[in-house]
């Protein structure tokens, strides 16, 4: 490939809208050019370092017995209604009929669409266990799209869907998968990322892992101990805590407080700290605004996660009217009273001489008793896990919290899927039972953005040589010098014939703009050729990511080319 021939524009200057550094330098690089709020089109450079994710993605779903087929982008809104994912599923999934007024929507996920695939096919324990995966463009209507690749609405994604009998079939089968993903994160330039435990979502199942490239510009928590192997989203992460209770408990007392509402001015004007102190976060559900008053420990964030699951419904951050006979700012459990849903986290357990609200406006308690004033309260656990924190494995004050992004997912179904939409099968001794399923993502738009993000310098991306665009990147040097101009001509051909994959920059243009037009396309291996060289009867060979820069002598020049790249290979 000719680089004057190659569609898209490369320019010097950061755009003012990419946030993070991997859609600044694809933006830059002619890779892709927006189109609508997370929705992009990809040049050809982007398309051939995705080429080569799905390839490794195939290779690796292939080697574990996976068979690819493809579902379809448009679904009868019927199959989400079989699963009852059609109603629970908010705005992210689009929703329109056709002409013939019939209900129809655009794949966001497919399990439904695998189930309905298998479940004529699945209908004997012979023919079990099997797994079908798809490499196949979906469309997510992100409320917030951001940076870049890494967060869009319309995506290319690989998804796999294994049907098992048993649940120990399953477990297998998801290890041997999990396995598969950590080859391709290795393959792909990525060995860095890590398997952490996730909340499921709405994908549904018990167990669920996410694969995270651990960065600062991720939009993921991750709790990681420092002392043991555990790893877990913020989401899924349980909140350990020691609670202490003094060996006297004070008495209930109301103090007036006036012109107070924040948890840091309660505890300014009483002299304690948040630890001690008992707050409340109030939320509505969506379905008909019905509030629901959560009583959490002072220092403590909730984990709306853990609450929307606990409560098995949606719910947003509330708004405190005047009629709902809740004073915001001066909520507490004793004495309240109205239609709530009350729940508490078990950091006040058995927890004493705290403060908090007195529902009524201008007064809080102090010497709050939670097992002598709030009787009757159940506890769990609905708190963020936080930096320094207790790690739920080892027990030891050893997690911290870093960012990162997402660059796969596996779940364990079960038959969520299989018993909503009716597919069974006949066991071995006659019985109709329902297969269960596994479901296992990768992003590959994601994880190329992703690759650029953890493989960059300042002037642009540093491809692993198994993804990058291409693998060589031949400079001629003033091509309009007559002896540059015939021998660059021949090498091109001479590393194409041995099966190199060259990009070729024969342009009358200075060096440094060749060279960075170079560092923007990222290619692991740069060939320079110039009046210099040639006088000396050397080729230059540079590597990308600047750690080796070697001088061969022409007539050699594309045998060591191709050593080069077979060894880094």
């Amino acid at each position: 490939m000719k680089l004057e021939k190659l569609v898209g524009d490369r320019f010097r200057e950061r755009p003012s809208d990419c946030i993070v550094d991997s859609h600044a330098l694809m933006v830059r690089g002619g890779y892709m050019k927006y189109v609508a709020n997370g929705i992009f089109s990809s040049y050809m450079p982007l398309k051939r370092v995705t080429r080569k994710i799905e390839q490794i993605i195939r290779e690796e779903m292939d080697a574990i017995d996976g068979q690819e087929v493809q579902f379809p982008v448009v679904m009868p809104a019927s199959l989400w209604q079989e699963s009852g994912r059609y109603e629970s599923i908010g705005k992210e999934m689009v929703r329109f009929h056709d002409r013939n007024e019939s209900p129809l929507v655009l794949g966001m996920t497919h399990e439904e669409a695998a189930v309905q695939l298998v479940r004529e096919y699945g209908q004997s324990y012979t023919k079990y266990p099997f797994m079908v995966y798809q490499i196949q463009t979906k469309f997510r209507d992100e409320a917030r799209p951001r940076a870049g690749l890494i967060c869009v609405r319309e995506f290319t994604m690989k998804d796999a869907y294994s049907f098992h009998t048993s649940q120990a079939d399953l477990e297998a089968y998801y290890d041997t998968c999990h396995k598969a993903y950590e080859r391709i994160y290795a393959r792909v330039g990525l060995p860095e990322v890590l398997s952490v435990a996730s909340d499921s979502g709405m994908m549904g199942g018990s167990i669920s892992h996410e694969f995270m490239l651990l960065t600062p510009i991720g939009e993921d928590s991750i709790a990681i101990c420092t002392e043991c192997d555990y790893r877990a989203n913020m989401e899924a992460a349980e909140c350990i805590l020691h609670n202490k209770r003094d060996a006297v408990s004070e008495e209930l007392t109301l103090v007036h407080t006036p012109n107070i509402h924040t948890i840091e001015e309660i505890c300014a004007f009483l002299h304690c700290d948040e630890q001690t102190s008992c707050k409340a976060v109030v939320y509505q559900r969506n379905a008909d605004d019905h509030y629901i008053v959560l009583f959490i420990r002072g220092d403590l964030e909730v984990n709306e996660t853990k609450l929307t699951n606990h409560l098995g419904y949606d719910i947003h951050p509330a708004m405190i009217t005047e009629e709902s006979g809740l004073h915001a700012g001066y909520i507490g459990p004793v004495n309240l009273s109205g239609d709530f849903t009350v729940l508490y986290d078990r950091s006040l357990e058995n927890r004493n001489n705290l403060s908090c609200g007195a529902n009524v406006c201008e007064y809080h308690y102090t010497g709050l008793d939670m097992r002598r004033d709030v009787t009757g309260a159940e506890y769990h656990d609905f708190a963020k896990i936080q930096e320094g924190g207790i790690c739920p494995h080892c027990g030891k004050p050893a997690i911290t919290i870093s960012r990162g992004i997402e660059v796969g997912n596996i779940f364990q179904l079960g038959t969520k899927y299989t018993k909503s939409m009716n597919m069974t099968y006949i066991d071995s001794n006659g019985e109709t039972q329902y297969p269960m399923m596994g479901c296992y993502g990768i992003g590959v738009g994601r994880l190329a953005a992703s690759i650029c993000e953890a493989h960059h310098d300042d002037h642009g991306p540093i491809w692993p040589l198994a993804v990058a665009p291409w693998q060589v990147h031949l400079c001629a040097v003033r091509a309009d010098d007559a002896a540059v101009r015939v021998y660059a001509d021949t090498l091109y051909e001479e590393l194409q014939s041995k099966g190199l994959e060259v990009i070729y920059d024969d342009r009358k243009l200075s060096a440094g703009v060749m060279f960075s037009d170079a560092d923007l396309l990222g290619v692991p291996f740069r060939v320079i050729v110039s009046p210099r060289n040639i006088k000396q009867n050397i080729v230059e060979i540079v590597s990308r990511d600047k750690r080796f820069s070697v001088n061969v002598s022409m007539d050699m020049a594309a045998n060591e080319v191709l050593k080069i790249v077979s060894e880094a290979k």
